[in-house]
């Protein structure tokens, strides 16, 4: 099983950014994938779920306005869109699906 997220970086407060997560080595489409973020000093919290065929989505309260979760299960792919970013996004954002971790991509919001 291998993850790997994608589409981070530096981005000024209101910016945008699509993260994408690359799935391998299982059937990417049996599993609901996960997002997840951990900023410094505070625990990894859930940001978002997708189930397996895409058709549910839940995106936690405090950023449903301004995250999308989204997959392809022919690419085995599972994205993050993020807009109108805000510092408190700094975060590492990591995908989680079949029980496994990516190591994370880093999400910078600063001006």
């Amino acid at each position: 099983v291998q993850l790997v997220e994608s589409g981070g970086g530096l981005v000024q407060p209101g910016g945008s950014l699509k993260l994408s997560c690359a799935a391998s080595g299982f059937t990417f489409s049996d599993y609901f994938a996960r997002w997840y973020r951990q900023a410094p000093g505070k625990e990894r919290e859930l940001v978002a779920s997708i189930s397996s065929d895409g058709d549910v989505k839940w995106v936690r309260d405090s950023v449903k306005a301004r995250f999308s979760i989204s997959r392809d299960n022919a690419k085995n792919l599972v994205y993050l869109e993020l807009s109108d970013l805000k510092s408190e996004d700094t975060a590492v954002y990591y995908c989680y699906t079949s029980g496994s971790w990516g190591q994370g991509t880093q999400v910078t919001v600063s001006s």
